[in-house]
């Protein structure tokens, strides 16, 4: 089981070049993946997209990437025309105020689109600096994310524990349900015939409200929504959608089960199971 919350951060200087990657994580239904990289290697992105997403599977997903060159080789360009258009202009603007000296070189150097300059980049190059950091961080990542996943695991099976625990203990209610239903029937019969209370009818009425109010189906239900629970957290290593999934099952079972039961200490295990099933709920959302 792994958080969809982590952070990661590898850097490696290569020769001329530094490459520095920052991962942060973020819980989210489904994955989302944000991909920052100098405007120049933007050909990447969908390359690092299609590895980030082989590799994790919910959550949302920062990954920052940075790099850094010293005494790279560049081109220059010089756009003629450009420098042709400043240098009339500044002729003509010297001749109206009567200023004989000449434009200088250098203004013109510095006026915009003068000099074009390219660093000489080859963006597939790039990608082999690259790679081995961003590797290094999304393994540091999924460490990381795997480490609070599994105290998370181990805080979400304690609160199945509770319910297991609660589940059997309502098992052994099951024959004082039946009972409670027969007094109960037995003192409202009492109540309207006095003693002339036919045992046979009361018999009858009680087979009917077990069928209703009877919680067998609910218990068997929960206690195998409850065992498939521990066996996704155990063998699947993305199980946060399944897991958020039982858990709505086991919520319906509990529910079923509370508003069934005549027995107050039966009322007050559903009122423990919900409790434990909420701070369940409340750490999956955090479980990838």
């Amino acid at each position: 089981m792994r958080s969809m919350t982590g952070y990661a951060f590898c850097e490696n200087t290569d020769g001329n070049k530094t490459v520095s990657v920052e991962i942060k994580g973020y819980n989210n239904r489904f994955l989302e993946l944000s991909v920052y990289l100098p405007s120049w290697l933007s050909s990447l992105e969908p390359v690092i997209r299609d590895y980030m997403s082989s590799r994790f599977y919910r959550g949302k997903i920062d990954i920052n990437i940075k790099v850094r060159e010293y005494n790279s080789e560049i081109s220059v360009s010089v756009n003629t025309a450009a420098a042709k258009a400043y240098y009339t202009a500044m002729e003509e603007l010297a001749a109206k105020l009567e200023i004989k000296q000449k434009p200088d070189l250098s203004l013109l150097l510095n006026m915009e689109g003068v000099l074009d300059t390219e660093k000489n980049r080859d963006s597939e190059k790039y990608l082999t600096y690259i790679q081995p950091v961003l590797t290094s961080a999304a393994d540091q990542f999924e460490s990381e994310r795997s480490r609070e996943g599994q105290h998370t695991l181990e805080d979400i099976l304690c609160h199945i524990t509770v319910l297991e625990e609660s589940t059997r203990s309502i098992e052994t209610h099951a024959g004082e349900i039946e009972n409670s239903i027969k007094e109960n029937l037995r003192t409202r019969f009492n109540e309207v015939l006095g003693n002339a209370v036919d045992e046979n009818r009361i018999l009858s009425e009680t087979a009917v409200l077990l069928m209703k109010y009877t919680i067998s189906e609910e218990l068997s239900r929960l206690s195998s929504h409850l065992a498939e629970f521990r066996h996704e957290a155990a063998d699947n290593p993305v199980p946060g959608k399944k897991l958020d999934f039982l858990s709505q099952e086991i919520n319906r079972e509990i529910n079923t089960i509370g508003s069934k039961t005549p027995l107050l200490e039966v009322s007050r295990l559903v009122v423990e199971m919900k409790n434990a099933l909420e701070n369940i709920r409340e750490q999956l959302r955090n479980v990838e």
